[in-house]
């Protein structure tokens, strides 16, 4: 049954509210990780605040979407809410790191569902035509955390303490339930379908160690050892157990039937892209900038600005040309080839340039990652059976956030190496900071400087190639429209499926 306007605005609300509920808590929390782990004693283990969250929402997103497709989104979707409340009560009475450890767990579950289930009810609620423009509206609520969430972290913790970036989730999060449970429609789910529970448990154990050998091999390399060889070995080990499982079970977590799909492969394919290309790098920029142009923090944080101000804009945009025309393929093809100019741009930039030139070019990356960033899943979706919404919004989820994760680690380590490396013997690597640079003579600036865009080169210019592998790959999307039709199955295309 179509949704009336005025009904489909509230809703539209009260999934951007969610939303930016589940994303706010991404960002906010990274300003005050210092506070929050040198008050619980456990500065050693700061890293754990942020894993423990980010592999629990990664390694939910499929068992959610799956979950969606069976008992029905709006379940899901008022569950994964409720759980993200309480979790969040528990994070800010977290007495050590065990305690915000395992609590940031049941917050990123939660999160999980806030993230994943707007864009299903979306699929499930709107036809094929209206996806782009709703999704990039409900997609607003991501970049405009980014902007926001560091900021609103260092004011809360300045004013109230730490404990309160997590308590504050309570009185949104409760007016945000109530204003869901009005707003989401009852969506039917196929219930008497039984779970795919060894599928959604060999798939937790393979891409948690996926995330974790690839993150010690970023910084360890060999020198790994026997933990990156078990968690390497259990990846390999468990993805073809995976597959194995999928192939045999009448309702698979991941229907490997996605995978056959030209148009949904096509969609997995650049949000991978977008996960390693863009994610993995922008939390270094800064960074870089600070030590390649000598800026202050507050200055530098200009840069990513502006990438992410470009990403707000062009979905916004391309959102609603798309759902006004029905077509679609341009914007991932001119997206992706715009994205991957910027990061050549960048791979070429000597240092000192002024500051306006990373801006530009990073803005064009943001621009032509935002052109596409929401289109693909409202294409995945339509190409995909209505049964299966939950389950491929899940998948093109999870390969963005599994690329991201692992290319940041990967980033993160070739920086780290490079750096060490390369860095004159006037400075420690152990307590390298952009303000003990800053304090150093002319030289030795002028040193970091260019060792910082030496490193940085080859990695823009990679990731340049992985936009370029993505220009490729929009090129392989059928040239089709988006249908009016509410119920339709699929866009048109030529051919549905892989041979």
């Amino acid at each position: 049954m179509p949704l009336s306007p005025w009904r489909l605005r509230l809703l539209i609300a009260s999934l951007l509210t969610v939303s930016f509920l589940g994303a706010l808590d991404h960002t906010v929390v990274s300003t005050s990780l210092a506070t929050i782990t040198g008050d619980l004693g456990a500065v050693e283990q700061m890293s754990w605040v942020i894993v423990s969250y980010t592999l629990a929402s990664t390694v939910l997103l499929p068992v959610l979407g799956k979950l969606a497709d069976l008992v029905g989104a709006r379940l899901v979707f008022l569950s994964s809410l409720a759980l993200f409340i309480v979790a969040s009560l528990f994070c800010g009475l977290a007495q050590d790191i065990t305690q915000l450890a395992l609590a940031r767990i049941a917050q990123g579950i939660g999160s999980a569902g806030l993230h994943l289930m707007p864009q299903t009810i979306v699929g499930e609620v709107t036809s094929p035509r209206e996806r782009p423009k709703v999704m990039s509206w409900i997609g607003a609520a991501f970049p405009i955390a980014i902007l926001v969430g560091p900021l609103a972290g260092g004011l809360i913790t300045d004013a109230w303490g730490w404990r309160w970036i997590f308590w504050i989730n309570i009185p949104v999060g409760l007016v945000a339930l109530a204003l869901a449970m009005v707003a989401v429609p009852h969506i039917a789910g196929r219930s008497g379908r039984r779970f795919d529970i060894a599928g959604a448990l060999v798939l937790g154990v393979t891409v948690t160690s996926f995330v974790l050998a690839a993150s010690w091999a970023a910084t360890d390399g060999l020198d790994g050892g026997f933990p990156l060889l078990v968690a390497a070995l259990v990846a390999a080990v468990g993805l073809v157990v995976f597959i194995v499982i999928e192939l045999r079970v009448s309702e698979p977590v991941v229907p490997l039937r996605h995978f056959a799909h030209r148009t949904i492969l096509v969609c997995i394919v650049l949000s991978t892209v977008i996960g390693v290309g863009l994610f993995s790098v922008v939390s270094y920029v800064p960074t870089y900038i600070q030590m390649a142009y000598r800026t202050s923090a507050t200055v530098s944080g200009l840069v990513p600005i502006a990438t992410v101000f470009g990403m707000l804009v062009s979905s916004l945009l391309t959102g609603w040309l798309a759902s006004r025309s029905g077509r679609y393929r341009i914007f991932p093809v001119a997206g992706t080839a715009m994205a991957a100019i910027g990061l050549l741009i960048m791979s070429q930039l000597p240092p000192g340039l002024p500051l306006w030139v990373p801006m530009a070019a990073m803005g064009l990356v943001g621009i032509g990652t935002g052109a596409f960033m929401n289109i693909i899943v409202a294409v995945a979706q339509s190409a995909a059976s209505r049964s299966d919404t939950g389950s491929v919004t899940a998948t093109v989820s999870l390969v963005r956030q599994v690329g991201s994760t692992t290319a940041t680690a990967i980033v993160g380590g070739l920086v780290g190496v490079g750096i060490t490396m390369g860095l004159p013997a006037a400075l420690d690597a152990a307590t390298l900071t952009p303000a003990a640079v800053h304090a150093a003579s002319a030289a030795v600036q002028a040193d970091v400087a260019a060792l910082y865009s030496s490193v940085m080169a080859p990695i823009f210019l990679g990731l340049a190639v992985t936009y370029a592998i993505g220009v490729i790959a929009a090129l392989l999307l059928p040239d089709g429209r988006l249908s009016d039709e509410r119920d339709a199955a699929s866009v048109t295309q030529a051919e549905p499926a892989i041979a």
